[in-house]
C-alpha cells in the first residue's frame, strides 16, 4: 500500500524483533487502508500514533506481544471479541497480538473505521455526551 511513512516510525519498526515488526507493518497498513488521510507521527518520544482528526490507534510492543491501542473511547463495538484490555478505560481498550498469533485483520480494520468515523462526527466524547 502506498501512503507517506514517518521516517520515525520506520526506525521504531526497524529496532523490533522481526516477528514484531511484521505485526506492526500489518497494523499500520490495515489503518492506513481504513481511510488514506490518516497521518503517521511519534508521541511520547517514541511511541507510533496514527491519526485523523484526533487519535485512531498507537503501537507499543513489549517483551512478549504488540499493544494496539485503540482510541475509541470504549463507543466501537467489538463483536468478535478481539480486545484484550481496557474494557471500562473511557479513552482507550488494547488489542494485544502475541508471537504466532494472527491479527484479526478484519475486526481492525472494521474498528479503525468505525473510530475514524467518530473522530470526523466530533471525537468519542462529543459522541458519549
Amino acid at each position: 500500500m502506498d501512503y507517506i511513512r514517518d521516517p520515525r516510525v520506520d526506525a521504531y519498526l526497524a529496532g523490533l524483533p522481526a516477528w514484531q515488526r511484521q505485526v506492526c507493518a500489518q497494523v499500520r497498513d490495515l489503518v492506513h487502508e481504513a481511510d488514506p488521510d490518516v497521518v503517521e507521527t511519534i508521541k511520547r518520544t517514541v511511541q507510533p500514533y496514527f491519526v485523523l482528526d484526533g487519535n485512531v490507534c498507537a503501537l507499543l510492543a513489549a517483551k512478549d506481544h504488540v499493544n494496539v491501542f485503540l482510541y475509541d473511547g470504549a463507543i466501537v463495538p467489538d463483536p468478535e471479541g478481539i480486545i484484550t484490555g481496557g474494557q471500562g478505560n473511557t479513552t482507550a481498550r488494547t488489542v494485544a497480538v502475541y508471537q504466532g498469533e494472527p491479527v484479526n485483520a478484519a475486526a481492525l480494520s472494521d474498528m479503525f473505521r468505525r473510530i475514524i468515523a467518530n473522530n470526523r462526527a466530533g471525537g468519542w466524547r462529543k459522541l458519549k455526551g
